[in-house]
């Protein structure tokens, strides 16, 4: 059985990419100063690109957590996914622009102990959503809700595991490169 490797995908630019795809890497450009390679490979189909980031930007307007619990979602659903790329992407966003103690992200990106017990019961909830495909147990969800979170919540976390699931599945499909930017985050599950 050939195998085939998935790892020629054209990074397309603002300059190749179809008219829409290029907006959206200009916009990007503009707000980060650089271009991440998921996004360069994305651009080459615009439902998922466009579809991706409307939905990421939404999950960070209105999902109703903080950006450090935002992160904690995102990390945790890449662990969970074995997304070697998100990981090291979130793991630097936390770092430098939301904020999240080291220590959390450190705790997430090691499977270990989350020294706040509402981040670490955040990150658990996100973590089964992802694990059960959307099935929660019920002791799963009255954990969570005990916590001090609400069912609005749930429902950010439903919109977090949509959002990373597309982001997860495309770099494991296509091998995406972590960008020079996130190397110092770089992660392995195993």
């Amino acid at each position: 059985m050939n195998t085939i490797k998935m790892t020629n995908l054209e990074l397309k630019t603002v300059e190749t990419a179809n008219a829409i795809s290029s907006e959206i890497l200009k916009t990007t450009q503009k707000k980060l100063g650089f271009i991440p390679n998921m996004y360069a490979g994305m651009a080459n189909n615009t439902a998922l690109l466009d579809g991706y980031v409307a939905a990421y930007n939404s999950f960070r307007v209105h999902s109703g957590f903080t950006p450090q619990e935002q992160e904690v979602v995102f990390l945790s659903i890449a662990y969970v996914n074995n997304c070697d790329y998100c990981m090291a992407a979130h793991s630097f966003v936390g770092d430098h622009m939301t904020h999240v103690p080291k220590e959390v992200t450190d705790a997430i990106r090691n499977n270990s102990e989350i020294p706040d017990a509402k981040l670490k019961a955040l990150s658990l909830f996100a973590k089964e959503v992802t694990i059960s495909r959307g099935l929660p147990s019920e002791v799963d969800i009255e954990s969570f809700l005990n916590a001090g979170y609400t069912q609005n919540h749930i429902l950010g976390v439903i919109s977090g595991v949509g959002v990373k699931t597309m982001s997860n599945y495309f770099n494991h499909i296509f091998k995406t490169s972590v960008d020079a930017i996130f190397k110092d985050r770089i992660w392995k599950k195993y």
